[in-house]
């Protein structure tokens, strides 16, 4: 898959909104022991999955901090805690599969938006920066991050509208190519974001950990008992 980005001259030459014009969104679950990376029990007890999964959780808040947007959202599963830094608005998930939820978030946006999970604590404010200023030019465009598992890691719509990403089946080999497939379908131009690995297992916690040395969840990984 591959998308053209545009150049960054050119982009600041002809964008009509600000780069922080846009709602970044971070859909997550409270990370409790027993309802988050369950796929990571075994090896790792409840309690340590809970505990990468904050260490992922807290990556990738602050990475969203640290990029200019107009509003920071996180969309949560749960209540929110310590782990949570200032700068955010909390919402609610409602109920539903997460096709359902992650229209719902899109539905709640007024203007250009970008949406990311917490399992990527690999992001960075420079990697999401890019997507934030191609929406920023608004028009019918979407940014798209394939994940490694056949998944997407971001999805960022111009325009955001409910009904392209409702009725994607989630959490599918599949899942990335269909979503793509719609946004196209849909007349959009689609830019292609650098494919990451999602922290679902211990191999991918181990891999993501190597890669993402300076993180927060690096450091929880290194700690814990492998």
């Amino acid at each position: 898959m591959s998308g053209v980005v545009p150049r960054p001259g050119r982009r600041r030459a002809v964008s009509t909104r600000p780069a922080a014009d846009v709602t970044l969104l971070v859909i997550a679950k409270e990370p409790l022991p027993g309802r988050v990376k369950t796929r990571l029990t075994p090896p790792y007890s409840p309690r340590e999955a809970a505990e990468l999964a904050a260490a992922a959780l807290g990556d990738t808040l602050e990475a969203v901090r640290a990029t200019p947007a107009r509003r920071r959202v996180l969309v949560l599963d749960g209540r929110p805690g310590p782990w949570l830094p200032a700068g955010f608005e909390v919402v609610p998930q409602v109920p539903g599969d997460l096709d359902v939820r992650l229209a719902a978030a899109f539905a709640g946006c007024a203007g250009p938006a970008l949406l990311v999970g917490m399992d990527t604590p690999q992001i960075t404010p420079e990697l999401l920066r890019v997507p934030c200023e191609g929406l920023a030019l608004g028009g019918r465009a979407a940014w798209f991050g394939p994940a490694a598992d056949g998944g997407f890691w971001a999805l960022g719509l111009a325009e955001p509208d409910p009904e392209l990403v409702r009725g994607i089946p989630m959490s599918r080999p599949e899942t990335g190519r269909l979503q793509r497939e719609r946004l196209v379908r849909a007349g959009l131009t689609v830019h292609d974001l650098p494919v990451l690995r999602d922290v679902d297992t211990a191999g991918d916690a181990h891999a993501v950990a190597c890669a993402a040395t300076r993180t927060r969840f690096a450091a929880t990984f290194a700690r814990l008992p492998h």
